[in-house]
Formats: C-alpha cells, sequence, structure tokens
C-alpha cells in the first residue's frame, strides 16, 4: 500500500508540473516544463549525495575507524542483504541522521556527533537500520526526485511574474496570481505526503533489520528531545533537505500536519511498540549484534 501511496503522489506531482507549464504557454509550455524536468532530474539524481553531504559539511568515516560505526553499518548492510554504502559523520550536536545516493550501490549513510553521543549501541544500530532500509526501498532516488519537482514547479510558477501576459496564457492577471502562490503550495504538500508515507515504511523495514523494533523506537524518542532543543545550523539554512532526516532538524511540530515533513514521532513509536508486541520474528533466534533485550540506557561508543 505504501509504494502504490508513493507512486500515486509521484503522478500527482508530475501532472501539477505538466498542469502549471499548459496553462501558461499551452501545448509548447508544458513540452518546455517536461524538458526542463528532465534536465533538472537528471543532473540532480546522478549528483544528488555529493551535493547533500557537502551542504551538511559531513565528512567520511573510513573502514578502520575506532568507534565502529563502519562495521555496525557494514554488519547491518549484510543482514539486509544489500551493498554497504558510504559512512559519514556531521559535526553538530543535535542528533539525527540521513541517507542519500541515487541508488543502494551509490549511497551514503550520514550520523551526526550528537547522535554517536545520545544513543546506545542498541538504539543506534536502530537507526543505521533505518537508513538502511530507505536506501534499500530506493527512497533516497524517490525524495530526490520530489524535491526537484518541488523546486521546478516553484520556478515555473514565478516565471508567470514574467510570461504572464503572453498570448498562450489561459488563465488572465487573478488567474496567474493565484498560481504563484497555490502551485508551491500544493507540491510542497505533495512532498511531504511522499516523505510521511516513506518515513513509515522505513521505520518497519528498519526494525526488521535490526531484529528488534524497541531499539528503533527508543532512539526515536530520545531524537526528539534533542533535535527539539538543539539547533542544527546547516539544516536551518537548508530546510529543503529537511525530509532526509530521520526525525525533522527544523523543530517540526508533534501531528502528522499537512505541512510536515514527517509523521508524529509518537505515531511512529506507537506502530514500532505494536510491532514488537506482534508475532515473533521470522527465523527466531537473536537480533543482530546482541542477545533479545531492550535498549540499553548508556550512550554508546
Amino acid at each position: 500500500m505504501g509504494y502504490t501511496r508513493t507512486a500515486m503522489l509521484m503522478a500527482a506531482m508530475t501532472a501539477l508540473f505538466m498542469g502549471i507549464g499548459y496553462l501558461l504557454g499551452g501545448s509548447g509550455g508544458a513540452t518546455i516544463a517536461l524538458v526542463v524536468a528532465a534536465l533538472m532530474n537528471a543532473f540532480t539524481w546522478w549528483n544528488s549525495d555529493k551535493m547533500v553531504l557537502r551542504m551538511h559539511n559531513a565528512q567520511p568515516v573510513g573502514p578502520n575507524d575506532r568507534s565502529g560505526l563502519s562495521q555496525m553499518v557494514a554488519e547491518l548492510a549484510r543482514n539486509a542483504n544489500m551493498p554497504v554504502p558510504a559512512v559519514y559523520l556531521i559535526d553538530t550536536p543535535q542528533p539525527n541522521a540521513f541517507a542519500t545516493g541515487r541508488n543502494p550501490e551509490n549511497a551514503a549513510v550520514a550520523v551526526t556527533t550528537g547522535l554517536m553521543q545520545t544513543l546506545s549501541r542498541e538504539e543506534l544500530a536502530g537507526v543505521v537500520a533505518h537508513e538502511l532500509a530507505h536506501i534499500r526501498n530506493h527512497d533516497t532516488a524517490i525524495m530526490t526526485v520530489t524535491a526537484t519537482f518541488a523546486g521546478a514547479i516553484t520556478m515555473l510558477a514565478n516565471f508567470a511574474l514574467f510570461f504572464g501576459g503572453g498570448r498562450d496564457n489561459r488563465m488572465g492577471p487573478i488567474g496567474t496570481i493565484a498560481l504563484m502562490i497555490l502551485a508551491p503550495m500544493a507540491a510542497a504538500v505533495v512532498q511531504m505526503a511522499i516523505s510521511r508515507t516513506r518515513e513509515y515504511a522505513a521505520d518497519k523495514a528498519g526494525a526488521e533489520i535490526c531484529g528488534q523494533p524497541l531499539w528503533l523506537a527508543s532512539a526515536l524518542e530520545r531524537i526528539q528531545v534533542g533535535a527539539a532543543r538543539i539547533d542544527n545550523d546547516a539544516a536551518e539554512r537548508n530546510p529543503a533537505t529537511a525530509h532526509m532526516f530521520i526525525i525533522n532538524p527544523l523543530h517540526a511540530h508533534k501531528r502528522d500536519n499537512l505541512f510536515a515533513t514527517h509523521p508524529a514521532t509518537e505515531n511512529r513509536i506507537a506502530a514500532l511498540r505494536a510491532m514488537a508486541g506482534a508475532a515473533p520474528r521470522a527465523g527466531g533466534g537473536a537480533p543482530w549484534g546482541a542477545a533479545p533485550r531492550g535498549p540499553s540506557a548508556g550512550p554508546w561508543g
């Protein structure tokens, strides 16, 4: 159901973009909009990981780092039957993490120093597993495309200010002004809806990868507290990347409202706890890296 809803939302984003092009310039405008979208998406799809990592000044972590983060990512990736992504560290006290990359073969997981200092080893494993789920599910590519479409729709709506009086314009001056205001809002709503859908799916898949839903539930609880009181300067400068983080770094509201980039953390935790109380894990045995138990209280490192 998650993928069906995502596909429908992506189709809505595409239709919105093409419709704006048609309203502004007729069939020629729709064609130009399609070409522009294709070029922007091709560039962003190929360079998305480098762009986002640079925005947040993420530094690569070698395979033999003393913290053991790279080893954890590699072990969980093998557990998920997927390629091992590159690992990056972001120097910020806010606990958070994100994944990026155009496909599982060209992907990266980035965690903050605040996350490393705040979470237990089990909780960190839950977060890493969540980000690996995003990569395995191709969510990083989906979110890159939707972010690009949202930006292109805003750009196209702004063109109405300069080309609104053209002979092919079908809206008139009032319609043009309405388009400039409503089109970017509609694009943002669709983008956020896609982001929320994929977060729930990644929570479920991440819990399956690490083997313990409660590890991720506990991590989300701690990250929410930290993100609510600690600023993330790089994210504030680049708010378009907020939807990529496991918890909104921009101090989002608590409810699943129309303009939230993430589901309510309380709802995600409740779903994970329900998952932990459901039928035993398929295959049985101990989860990744430890005997079955809840997260420890101490910091990881």
